[in-house]
């Protein structure tokens, strides 16, 4: 019996295909980010994360997809330029992992901002936290050692005046 005669399915979830398309973005030139919506980035202010499907919704069929994107794009950058690139490379690497067609790509701008602007905006609740926190503990460490030093000077000081 060959592999031919025996009958199976291949489906993908939702995720394997947001992923590739997640993975895909990361190399088209302009785009700084993909939204995934207030809650979205309100979790990504608090905790960092490295999800590549915020942002990236899609509708997988049997042989076709349909993808949702919410974007934030480079200010001073051809905006349909971009849009093209991410059609060209989100149907080629669907089609080179699953076979399947990318029959649809809808591009939602939330936003425009220079690299600068996404640089701060990427700066998070938590690293705020730890920053805070180490500043906090070489305070206190600093504290701690002019006390050591204070009572250490002080104990000298009353032996030789016995």
């Amino acid at each position: 019996m060959s592999t031919n005669d025996i009958k199976s399915t291949l489906t993908y979830d939702d995720k394997v295909i947001e992923k590739i398309v997640g993975h895909a973005l990361e190399k088209v030139d302009g785009l700084l980010a993909v939204s995934g919506g207030f809650f979205s980035n309100l979790k990504n202010n608090v905790v960092n994360t490295d999800s590549v499907t915020d942002g990236v919704n899609v509708e997988v069929g049997t042989e076709e997809v349909a993808v949702d994107l919410n974007v934030i794009v480079e200010y001073g950058k051809d905006i349909p330029k971009i849009v093209d690139q991410i059609k060209a490379i989100v149907a080629q690497n669907v089609d080179l992992m699953t076979h399947l067609k990318v029959v649809e790509v809808n591009v939602n701008v939330v936003d425009i901002r220079t690299k600068e602007e996404q640089k701060a905006a990427e700066v998070t609740i938590q690293d705020r936290v730890e920053s805070a926190a180490s500043s906090t503990s070489e305070y206190v460490n600093s504290k701690t050692e002019q006390v050591k030093e204070a009572v250490s000077n002080n104990t000298n000081t009353e032996k030789t005046v016995n």
